[in-house]
């Protein structure tokens, strides 16, 4: 664990089953086992496959931002950990999956090891992602760009909103 709470940006995407369903469930994992706190997720989209497997459903994707106390890596272990609880194995690279969350950005740290690089080295490229990423955190900064004006250059095509979510006030309780 570190000491102060670091922001962290989110995706999540899920293409087999019950993909809204489990998009809520994963929202509702983050917080429940303290991997992330003041969690804000964003509404849910309907997204074309991304990469070479172009033959599967339409994805679910979304968006959250919140807080941790956990390191980068442990982000990664207790989010992966998630995954396998909501059902993933381990397929094809941009194959279909049950659930698929990556750490977008943690703070203003830049970092690249084997396992895990952040910021996410496609979050400026992907649609799938800067349309619900903007929609809850439209000024932040990955480089010298906003995530708004990353979106406004990627645009929306292939990307339709399916469910709004609601937000309540945020619960400012840490684990």
């Amino acid at each position: 664990m570190t000491g102060a709470p670091a922001e962290v940006g989110l995706s999540l995407g899920s293409n087999i089953g019950d993909k809204i369903g489990v998009i809520k469930q994963a929202f509702s994992l983050l917080e429940s086992t303290g991997t992330v706190f003041d969690l804000m997720p964003s509404s849910l989209y309907r997204t074309a496959p991304w990469g070479h497997v172009v033959e599967q459903d339409w994805f679910v994707n979304a968006c959250a931002v919140g807080r941790t106390r956990l390191a980068p890596h442990d982000l990664l272990s207790a989010v992966k950990s998630i995954e396998t609880q909501l059902g993933r194995t381990t397929t094809v690279r941009w194959g279909p999956r049950v659930i698929d969350i990556d750490i977008l950005y943690y703070g203003d740290l830049a970092m690249e090891t084997p396992g895990l690089t952040l910021p996410h080295r496609e979050i400026l490229n992907r649609a799938f992602v800067l349309t619900p990423l903007a929609e809850i955190r439209p000024g932040h900064s990955i480089g010298s760009r906003t995530i708004a004006e990353a979106a406004a250059t990627v645009g929306t095509a292939g990307v339709e909103i399916v469910e709004k979510v609601s937000r309540p006030r945020a619960n400012t309780s840490e684990p």
